[in-house]
This record gives C-alpha cells, sequence and structure tokens, in this order.
C-alpha cells in the first residue's frame, strides 16, 4: 500500500508520496499445507513520484509532467519505478502533453499487467488556445479499473486536494463522519473546510507533508499493518517548471 496526496492551489501542484513497500509472504509446509500470510515491509526506499520530460531538439522544453503511483508496487516482480522509465523512453514523443499521457500511461500498464491493482495521479500545465495563460491539470488514472478521469473540473477554475491509496487516516481528520446521537441514529459531523482557493504554494507543500506524516505517525501506534512510511518525496508544478523540494537520494554509509 501507499499514500500519494496531489493538492492543486492556485500557484501551483504539489504531489507528495511516502516511500514504504510491503510485501505479503505466502508459504507451505512440508506437508503441503498453507502457512499463515506474512505482510512485511521489503523497503522504505521506493520511489512514487516521478517528473516525465521531454525537450526537443534546440533544447526546448516541450512538456513537464508529474506522476504519482499507488496501490501494487511489484508488477512483474519488479518495481513500477523501472516501467514508468521504460514507458517514457518508448512511448512518450514530442506530440504528447498532460492531455495524452494520462491515457497512454494506462494502456501501456494494461497490455503488459491488465490485472494490477495500480493507480496513478497525473499533473501538468498546458496552454489551451482559447486562454493565454496555461491551464492544470489534475488526473487520477486507475490501471484494473479503467480510469482516466480528471479531478479538476466544474466549477471553473477548481482547487483542492485528492489522496489515494492508504487514506482512512487523512479522510477521517478532513471529511464529514457519521457519530452516534442521543436518539441512537447517525448523525452527520461536518469538519471545518480547508480554504483551497486562498491557499499559498507553500501551506499546499506543508499540507501534503503533514497529511503524509501524519498518517506515517498514526499507524505506528495502531495495531495495523505498517504500510505507509519512510522519507516523504515532494514534487512541485507551476507554470514557470518543475521543481523536487524534497526527494531522497541515494548514498552510500
Amino acid at each position: 500500500m501507499s499514500l500519494v496526496i496531489t493538492t492543486y492551489v492556485p500557484e501551483g501542484i504539489v504531489m507528495a508520496s511516502d516511500s514504504r513497500q510491503s510485501i505479503t509472504i505466502e508459504g507451505k509446509t512440508p506437508n503441503g499445507k498453507d502457512l499463515p500470510k506474512i505482510e512485511t515491509v521489503n523497503s522504505d526506499n521506493v520511489y512514487k513520484t516521478y517528473l516525465l520530460s521531454k525537450k526537443d531538439k534546440d533544447d526546448r522544453l516541450i512538456f513537464e509532467v508529474g506522476v504519482s503511483s499507488f496501490g501494487q508496487d511489484l508488477l512483474g516482480g519488479i518495481p513500477i519505478a523501472t516501467h514508468i522509465k521504460r514507458f517514457a523512453e518508448e512511448e512518450l514523443t514530442n506530440e504528447d502533453n498532460i492531455t495524452t499521457i494520462p491515457k497512454k500511461l494506462v494502456e501501456f500498464f494494461k497490455k503488459l499487467f491488465p490485472n494490477a491493482d495500480t493507480g496513478f495521479h497525473v499533473t501538468g500545465y498546458r496552454k489551451e488556445k482559447e486562454r493565454k495563460a496555461s491551464e492544470p491539470y489534475i488526473y487520477h488514472c486507475h490501471i484494473l479499473k479503467n480510469i482516466i478521469e480528471q479531478r479538476n473540473v466544474t466549477p471553473y477554475p477548481r482547487y483542492g486536494a485528492t489522496w489515494s491509496g492508504q487514506i482512512d487516516v487523512l479522510t477521517g481528520i478532513l471529511q464529514p463522519s457519521l457519530l452516534p446521537s442521543t436518539e441512537g441514529k447517525a448523525v452527520t459531523m461536518q469538519k471545518p473546510p480547508v480554504i483551497w482557493d486562498a491557499m499559498a504554494l507553500q501551506d499546499a507543500i506543508d499540507f501534503s507533508i503533514y497529511a503524509i506524516r501524519t498518517t506515517i505517525d498514526t499507524i505506528r501506534f495502531q495495531a495495523r499493518p505498517k504500510n505507509v512510511g519512510g522519507p516523504i518525496d515532494v514534487l512541485v508544478i507551476t507554470t514557470d517548471g518543475a521543481k523536487w523540494i524534497q526527494k531522497k537520494e541515494l548514498k552510500g554509509e
């Protein structure tokens, strides 16, 4: 499992993800009986947010698109980061942009792993012919469910956040919840709203880190699988370009 979050505000888009890879180990006894399944942490160094970019022959930038992956990570026994690199090298052309890449991405993975319980956030900007300014696009995609859905639509412009993977902790904090009343009936408890339209880009970065850090810290103390953890990677995309705010690096001792 994973937790990825995309926060989109007037100044830009923030994509954040954890780094934990969990696996389920299955086995049999010498006489052929199934052993209990064991879920364990395999790595805290997996990349789940990626920056796809392409330049023309004159070294001019054609597009910068952010992708975050969630759900099943090992596809064909290989981490999804390797498949993303292959996708970028084999499938993306100078004609692509944020509106074509989500469909290409899902089709690429459906050919290889049609039953993969894996999803993506795909984000970026595109300059529209009818508008002078570049417009943001936020897509939610899923391989097995065959979903390619733009999230920031109607009313225009729409700002907010979308999160996927191990979402129960964050959803419990931000979304309305049901509580029993004195009459025994469930009543909806509303939560104070987040004013996304007024949120500064730095606050969007802070919120995205908070969302993942709070989930990591909460499940640490709960009797449940510890399937969100490790360093938090944060990518920011604006009309001026993309920038890593924090990203784990390879290192020695």
